[in-house]
C-alpha cells in the first residue's frame, strides 16, 4: 500500500520504506518555542540532544529520559550546525564569529578553523567529523547576508565553498568550489561517499535545490565526481543524516524525505512546518530527532543511524 499511513505522519512512496518503521509509530512533538531550529546532535553518554535556535542566539538541550528542555548556551554566537567528534566532544558552526569551534570536556572552547588563506569564512553552516578526525564543513553566506542569523558583513572569500580541516595538523583545504550555497553534509557509512546539499535556489532564480554525491579519493582527503544524487520535490534540502544501510534522511519543505542509496525517494515523514535538520539518537540510534522551524519532533524507526552526530 502506498500513500499516507493514517495518523502516523508517514507517507509511503516505495515499498522499501515500510522496512523503516513499525505500523503503530507516530511523530511526536517534544518542544516548541524556537525561531529557527537547526543543528541537532546526540550525546550518547549523557542521553541528551543539543540543537541551535539561530535567531535567538542560543543552544538548547533536551534531556531524553525526562523530556526536560533547557538552555545549554546563550549567547551562542548564532550557532548553526553541530556534531559530535570521535571523542564525544561538541563541534559547532558559528555564524556570528564565522568559525568552527569545539567544546572541550572541561567546557573551554577551542577554535577548529576561522580562516582560509588568511581570510575569514562567510558563516560556517553544517559539518561532519570523519573517522580520521578531520572536520568537513560547508560555508555559505547566510549568517552575513542579514542581521537575522548573525551580523551583516561583506564576504572576504570570493565564493561559498566546502572545506576540510586536517585532524592532525589543523590545516584547512578547500575541497568543493563549484556550489552556489553548500549546506548539509554527511558521509556514507563506509566513508567512501560524501553527500552535500546545495540550497542555491535561495539566492539564484531556478538555482540548485539538490544533494550531490562525491567519491572520496583513496587518500581520504580529496573528492571526485559530484553528480546530482537527488533534487528536492518540496522546498529545499538542508541538513540530513545517513542510516547504517546508507539511506539518506533529509530535511525538506514538508518534513523529512528518505532516499534509498540508489537515489529513489521511498518515503516521507510529514511535519507541519518546514524542517531544517535531523539526527539519529536514543540509546540504539533508532530515534530520529527532527528540527522543525519552531519545534523539536521525533519518531522511532526500525533502522539506526550510521554514527553519532
Amino acid at each position: 500500500m502506498f500513500g499516507e499511513v493514517e495518523g502516523t505522519g508517514l507517507k509511503v512512496l516505495d515499498p522499501r520504506f515500510r522496512q523503516c518503521f513499525a505500523g503503530h509509530v507516530r511523530v511526536e512533538r517534544l518542544w516548541t518555542g524556537a525561531r529557527w531550529s537547526e543543528g541537532p546532535a546526540w550525546f550518547a553518554a549523557g542521553r541528551y540532544l543539543i540543537w541551535s535556535d539561530i535567531p535567538n542566539n542560543r543552544m538548547l538541550r533536551l534531556d531524553e529520559p525526562s523530556g526536560h528542555v533547557s538552555v545549554f548556551r546563550q549567547p551562542a554566537n548564532n550557532s548553526n550546525g553541530n556534531t559530535v567528534d570521535n571523542r564525544g566532544r561538541l563541534v559547532t558552526c558559528e555564524h556570528l564569529s564565522r568559525r568552527v569551534t569545539r567544546t572541550e570536556i572541561d567546557g573551554s572552547i577551542t577554535v577548529v578553523a576561522d580562516k582560509w588563506n588568511g581570510r575569514r569564512f562567510n558563516s560556517p553552516n553544517d559539518l561532519v567529523v570523519k573517522s580520521d578526525d578531520s572536520v568537513w564543513f560547508s560555508d555559505p553566506a547566510y549568517g552575513i547576508d542579514t542581521d537575522y542569523e548573525g551580523d551583516r558583513a561583506p564576504q572576504e572569500i570570493d565564493g561559498c565553498y566546502v572545506y576540510r580541516v586536517d585532524g592532525k595538523t589543523g590545516g584547512v583545504d578547500r575541497v568543493v568550489s563549484d556550489m552556489v550555497r553548500p549546506n548539509g553534509i554527511a558521509f556514507s557509512p563506509d566513508e567512501k561517499l560524501l553527500y552535500i546539499a546545495d540550497t542555491g535556489a535561495t539566492h539564484v532564480e531556478n538555482g540548485p535545490r539538490l544533494i550531490r554525491r562525491f567519491q572520496v579519493a583513496p587518500d581520504g582527503r580529496s573528492l571526485t565526481g559530484g553528480e546530482v544524487f537527488a533534487e528536492s520535490t518540496s522546498g529545499l534540502f538542508d541538513g540530513f543524516r545517513v542510516d547504517w544501510k546508507g539511506r539518506i534522511w533529509t530535511s525538506a519543505g514538508d518534513g523529512v524525505h528518505c532516499y534509498d542509496p540508489d537515489g529513489t525517494l521511498i518515503g516521507k515523514i510529514l511535519i507541519p512546518e518546514m524542517v531544517s535538520n535531523v539526527t539519529f539518537g536514543g540509546p540504539k540510534l533508532n530515534r530520529l530527532f527532527i528540527c522543525g522551524t519552531t519545534s523539536l519532533y521525533s519518531i522511532y524507526l526500525t533502522t539506526n543511524g550510521s554514527k553519532l552526530g
